[in-house]
């Protein structure tokens, strides 16, 4: 039987697994799709680089049209990353009827939606299980395992430099430089850790993973992001002796039609499963009107772990086109997006304030909370010797966004308050 070719734009981590995966499990394949898979042309920058896996040298090009113009391969895997110029590609390929797999969470978050008008105008597959969480079938349980009920909300850690940097703050009482630095030094974080640090990375996972959950065409620049780079090992330390750990979660949650998505360090109740994921490890906890709470833990990335997702979708494509489904199951949003006003957002909240240790202070600071409707779970006073100001903590109950930020913008203005040193969502 005529084997099904596949072109592979990049070599590189990702790149590398695939090939493995592909040649190394073709029995399998074989068995699970009726034909065999074969990695006919792939795209590399340098054809005459050493690399640690054994490739034919005539199926590697620098040229990407030996991929997207041949006629003979089915379908065009991505893990090259790029945005503007991976997009074109993959349009191209679109148009030539190829059935795209991709990796590449920066140009589905930005252009998902245009990426997949073009396949089903071509009655093409795409399928980007691996853009999100590595190893997770997340996107596939979201289109699938949940196709028959209504998801409400979404929080994930998927951003594994991050959850590793706050790990090590937590376990081991670390500063935030010191650990990022190590994590630098492993090959946790880029040289330029800004994407990941400050919640870009997982802003635009949320993206993906919003748009999908709640079928609505959820845009990067809706996803409030606020990063890690501000947290204290202070911080982590008060939160654990309220049994609290702080975690980089991604929220997405839908009420009533009404969305929102934010990434932000969040103060994690200790008993919620999110707490216990630590290291590099990514979770996804998923919550529906029918089956209620789940959880989908694993490898957010690596070589094989990512690679094993894209297989994965490369199964489903090939089976695909053995019923001649191809570009059925492409679906696009069809929901009308309405973002969630500040009065519509409503969390318990984590503050730690600097104060005048004085009389009247505290009942100062309750009564505006009291003036805006924010009640209070808690409220307590830690000695510091170190801080001549007396050191105040506040939980709140569920209280809005907007009255929130009014109760904040007054405290700025109080002299009894030296500083609003800390504020965190507060979620389990």
């Amino acid at each position: 039987m005529k084997p099904i070719k596949v072109g592979l734009l990049g070599l590189g981590t990702v790149g590398t697994g695939v090939v493995r995966i592909v040649e190394g499990h073709q029995e399998d394949l074989q068995r699970q799709t009726g034909s065999a898979i074969e990695i006919a042309k792939i795209l590399v920058q340098d054809k005459s680089k050493h690399r640690n896996i054994s490739v034919d040298a005539d199926k590697l090009t620098e040229n990407v049209w030996d991929v997207i113009g041949d006629s003979e391969i089915d379908i065009v895997v991505e893990v090259m990353g790029g945005v503007e110029a991976t997009k074109a590609h993959i349009l191209t390929a679109l148009g030539n009827g190829k059935h795209i797999i991709t990796a590449n969470k920066d140009l589905m978050a930005m252009h998902g939606a245009e990426i997949l008008a073009k396949a089903a105008e071509n009655n093409c597959d795409v399928f980007y299980e691996a853009s999100v969480a590595g190893g997770i079938p997340i996107i596939r349980a979201l289109v699938e395992g949940f196709s028959s009920d209504r998801i409400t909300k979404i929080m994930g850690i998927v951003n594994g430099t991050t959850n590793y940097i706050l790990t090590k703050m937590s376990q081991e009482g670390a500063a935030y430089a010191d650990v990022l630095k190590e994590a630098q030094e492993l090959g946790y974080a880029e040289a330029d850790p800004t994407s990941d640090v400050e919640g870009l990375d997982a802003a635009r996972k949320m993206t993906i993973l919003s748009t999908l959950g709640f079928h609505a065409n959820v845009a990067l620049s809706d996803v409030e992001a606020k990063g890690i780079s501000k947290v204290t090992k202070e911080d982590i330390q008060y939160g654990k002796k309220l049994g609290y750990e702080v975690k980089l979660l991604g929220i997405a949650e839908n009420h009533d039609g009404h969305i929102s998505v934010s990434v932000q360090p969040t103060m994690v109740k200790n008993s919620h499963p999110l707490a216990s994921v630590n290291g590099v490890f990514n979770a996804v906890y998923v919550t529906g009107e029918a089956v209620g709470e789940t959880m989908f833990y694993g490898a957010g990335a690596g070589e094989l772990p990512t690679a094993t997702s894209v297989v994965a979708d490369l199964v489903a494509v090939v089976r695909n086109l053995k019923l001649g489904i191809n570009g059925r199951t492409v679906q696009a949003p069809y929901k009308e997006k309405k973002l969630k006003t500040d009065e519509q957002i409503a969390s318990k909240n984590f503050i730690l304030l600097h104060v005048e240790d004085k009389a009247g202070v505290l009942a100062q600071i309750t009564q505006i909370f009291a003036e805006h409707e924010v009640s209070l779970e808690s409220v307590f006073q830690h000695p510091n010797k170190s801080n001549p100001k007396a050191e105040i903590i506040i939980i709140t109950h569920d209280a809005n966004q907007a009255s929130m930020k009014n109760v904040l913008n007054q405290f700025e203005s109080m002299d009894v308050i030296h500083a609003i040193k800390s504020v965190y969502r507060v979620e389990g």
